[in-house]
């Protein structure tokens, strides 16, 4: 078990570290190729930020439980809004600014349903991935599209974004950093797949409950030091919009992932348990972030980050408890 546990916690650092080299250095091939660097900010950091769930998923499915993948993005959202944003927000006052993000979370709101719908039959079809991979075509689309006609806006989001690019490099060390980034992410991805489907094993419980919790919390762990990094500089709308980002790349993107490699019958506890809870915090991200009380409108202040923290709680609470029915 020690060394299931230790392959978890090694597959992690790895994904971490391997996922910002990849991200640096696929950014700075794009800058060296004259790619602007709004399409940067929003495509490329945005992929690369989702590359360890991506791998993760796919790695899953590939060696036969894409269960654990489908719980790593379900869990990954659950975990991005009430983990990451909530304990950020315990500290930081997080004001939304950005008329880009306050389109943006409807869409995460959209998607989530989207997502469930698809998956009330009962079954993760190959079709219901592609539409979901056709909505993130569309929703990336829109998004650089309607930022484009309007150049002179200065959006706080777009701003910040970009503000933040990685340093370029040269061409020949962007390309070894790119390949050496993709390279770790795969064998670490295997890595970590291989140590959490063993403890789910040894542990008597399903990948699906492994890959909510352990795998789902892990691969959120980028996310929370951006989003503490971005509210500790004041850049609020981009530590809001990592975790909007984030949890649209899941739902469109690394949930499709197992569907696309190994349709499967959907997981039990996911439509009535999991589907809902992603969905019910999603809407209590929409109702804090544009606010019904005038002193708190448009923010997410420290009394509404408890509320989130504690729903993490709850939500592990509730998962602990199915997994050992008889305590």
């Amino acid at each position: 078990m020690f060394t299931f546990f230790l392959a978890i916690i090694l597959g992690l650092i790895l994904l971490i570290w391997s996922s910002d080299l990849f991200v640096d250095g696929a950014s700075s091939i794009a800058r060296n190729i004259g790619v602007s660097p709004l399409i940067i900010g929003m495509l490329i950091i945005g992929l690369g930020t989702s590359a360890p769930e991506m791998l993760v998923s796919a790695t899953a499915a590939l060696q036969g439980n894409p269960a654990l993948g489908i719980g790593n993005a379900l869990g990954s959202n659950i975990t991005n809004i009430t983990l990451v944003l909530g304990l950020t927000a315990i500290f930081y006052v997080l004001p939304v600014h950005s008329q880009l993000l306050k389109k943006e979370l409807p869409l995460v709101l959209v998607t989530a349903v989207l997502s469930w719908i698809l998956m009330y039959d009962n079954y993760f079809s190959r079709i219901d991935a592609l539409i979901l991979l056709a909505a993130l075509a569309f929703i990336l689309s829109w998004m650089i599209i309607s930022v484009k006609k309007e150049p002179d806006s200065h959006d706080p989001l777009i701003d910040n974004t970009i503000e933040e690019l990685p340093e370029k490099l040269s061409i020949q060390k962007s390309v070894i950093w790119t390949i050496t980034g993709l390279v770790v992410l795969l064998a670490s991805s295997k890595i970590l797949v291989w140590g959490a489907s063993n403890v789910a094993s040894q542990l008597g419980v399903s990948d699906l409950i492994i890959g909510l919790t352990i795998v789902a919390i892990g691969t959120s762990l980028p996310e929370l030091a951006a989003t503490i990094s971005s509210a500790r500089k004041g850049e609020t709308d981009l530590a809001v919009g990592n975790i909007v980002g984030s949890n649209l790349f899941n739902t469109l993107a690394v949930l499709a992932i197992p569907g696309i490699i190994e349709p499967l019958k959907v997981p039990e506890g996911v439509l009535n348990r999991d589907m809902p809870i992603m969905v019910g915090l999603t809407i209590l991200l929409l109702v804090f972030s544009f606010g019904c009380f005038k002193k708190s409108r448009q923010k997410i202040n420290r009394y509404k980050g408890i509320i989130l923290f504690m729903a993490f709680i709850a939500y592990e609470t509730l998962l602990y408890f199915q997994v050992n029915p008889h305590i």
